[in-house]
């Protein structure tokens, strides 16, 4: 019998100005904390962390940006600058990379870490892993980490002043937890229980931006949270969260290989980790031959979620450059989790599918 590990994070808050809470969290975890993040990040929300943080027993001894990359280099020169200030305690804000890289510093230095993200583009807010990459930018590989987050805080309001297409990619990256979970179990009858959680929780994900993605877009269009922003919160963080925390095995397919095939290309590298997720997921149907009936309703979902359905809405690549983005798309590690092999001509054909499906929609 295969021993099970399963890390949870110890509290999620979600809402409109759950940030306030932020002191309240901290003094109960440590006394001197670091904050790590971008730099739009924490021009957005340093002054409001200073804020929270007065007036409790917890210390603000330093900002530091994550560097650009979550690489080894940045998490070893940030963990010796927790050890150089004392800190106790790391406050991780931006999105999924610097979210990543404070996680790691945190295992690094043994100390508990809050994620805040200031976008709502990935899960890595609540998971127990980093995906590191090389200093350059280049996907290096995924980071097991034996600690989640002590605490995730998930202000709607805050969220939804950010910039659309962060929401965008949070939905293409939560709407893969379906998609590419259906394919790979789709050779395994026997599910485990945690198997199963891992599939129910991934359609939860599925069924919530199908049902308010497209008005939890028009919220952050508006700058204002609503309840179906709400809604599509929870399914990017908490139930994405759920969906890979509770997988016993692999749990992403060819739409996270085709993104680690976008990250060789200088053109496409900074799109956007779910962005291109998304686009992956549309040519993930076309390689399973799903009907197009189907491939039609996966577009227009995206297209309502502002998810790019082109490699031109992406950007103008030349043969060369498509043609190593597809070989590094098939040789990157996810997509050995497809059910059966996947080739080259049948990756230029499910692009040229998906764009043929949109263009048919006239979807601009």
């Amino acid at each position: 019998m295969q021993a099970q590990n399963i890390i949870f994070p110890a509290q999620i808050l979600r809402g409109p100005g759950v940030i306030s809470q932020l002191g309240a969290i901290c003094s109960r975890l440590g006394k001197r904390a670091l904050v790590i993040g971008g730099h739009q990040a924490l021009a957005a929300v340093g002054d409001n962390i200073r804020h929270c943080l007065e007036g409790t027993s917890v210390t603000l001894v330093g900002s530091e940006w994550y560097g650009g990359e979550c690489s080894e280099g940045h998490i070893l020169r940030l963990a010796k600058q927790v050890v150089a200030l004392s800190a106790d305690i790391i406050i991780s804000v931006g999105g999924g990379k610097s979210l990543d890289t404070g996680k790691a510093v945190g295992v690094a230095c043994q100390i508990p870490v809050v994620t805040l993200p200031t976008i709502a583009a990935t899960c890595a807010a609540v998971t127990p892993l980093s995906i590191r990459y090389f200093d350059d930018g280049h996907f290096r590989d995924l980071y097991p980490l034996p600690q989640a987050p002590a605490a995730v805080i998930i202000d709607s309001q805050l969220l939804a002043q950010a910039p659309l297409r962060w929401l965008a990619a949070g939905l293409g990256d939560t709407l893969a937890k379906w998609y590419e979970f259906r394919a790979i179990s789709s050779q395994h009858s026997d599910l485990s229980g945690v198997a199963r959680s891992s599939s129910a929780n991934s359609r939860i994900c599925y069924d919530l931006i199908a049902a308010y993605g497209a008005p939890a877009c028009d919220a952050v269009r508006a700058g204002k949270a609503n309840s179906e922003l709400d809604q599509v919160l929870d399914a990017i963080f908490m139930f994405a969260g759920l969906t890979s925390l509770m997988s016993s095995g692999a749990h992403a397919a060819a739409s996270h290989a085709i993104y680690e095939g976008f990250t060789v290309c200088d053109k496409t590298r900074e799109f956007g980790h779910g962005l291109l997720v998304g686009l992956g997921n549309l040519c993930l149907l076309a390689l399973e031959d799903r009907s197009d009936e189907e491939l039609r309703e996966a577009v227009l979902l995206s297209h309502a979620c502002a998810v790019p359905l082109r490699l031109r809405e992406i950007a103008e690549l030349n043969d060369q450059e498509l043609a190593s983005i597809i070989q590094a798309s098939l040789h990157a590690p996810d997509m050995q989790n497809m059910p059966h092999a996947v080739t080259a001509d049948a990756l230029y054909a499910a692009f040229a599918r998906v764009e043929s499906m949109a263009d048919a929609l006239a979807l601009y």
